[in-house]
């Protein structure tokens, strides 16, 4: 038995909606093979081989530190997100994080190994992607995993302290 979605957060919804809009407009990708070498079919948002092929790179942003960036092109789209960190324990803990995923890129099909500069994580959706996926299904993944990357960290961040809590009355319990 699947359990249902907690409905989003009022602050997010705008955010989250917008994010889905411009997904949706953007994986109207089809197949476009190589105008440079005959039966190749790179991604063009990746390869940038002819500006004709890329669209405007939009970035949607709730804050300085939380944003995405979604770069469009004939075949492919690039979504890059940055996470908000808002001190040290969870900048290291997003980065351990995001480290762990990228590692399993493979088993990942749509993870970038390596995100952009200035943002977390990337993700590569083709259009080998878009014909063997559902779209609709590949819009809520990103969406999803938006909502609960946030919650993931703080759940860590929270695991974290109550450990260092701990260790810290064992630590001066040996004082008294």
């Amino acid at each position: 038995m699947t359990q249902p979605v907690p409905p989003r957060t009022s602050a997010h919804k705008p955010y989250l909606d917008a994010i889905r809009a411009t997904l949706q407009a953007a994986f109207c990708i089809e197949n476009f093979e190589s105008q440079v070498v005959e039966r190749h079919n790179k991604p063009e948002v990746e390869v940038k081989s002819s500006k004709q092929l890329l669209l405007n790179p939009v970035t949607i942003s709730r804050n300085q530190n939380e944003r995405i960036l979604i770069e469009g092109s004939v075949n492919s789209v690039r979504i890059s997100i940055a996470v908000k960190q808002a001190d040290d324990l969870e900048k290291i803990l997003c980065k351990r994080l995001m480290r762990f995923m990228m590692q399993r890129a493979d088993d990942f099909h749509i993870l970038r190994r390596k995100p952009i500069p200035d943002y977390d994580i990337s993700f590569l959706i083709t259009n080998f992607h878009a014909e063997t996926m559902y779209k609709h299904r590949l819009v809520d993944f990103i969406i999803y995993f938006l909502e609960e990357i946030d919650k993931e960290i703080s759940e860590m961040k929270l695991a974290v302290s109550s450990r260092a809590r701990m260790c810290a009355e064992e630590f001066l319990k040996k004082f008294n």
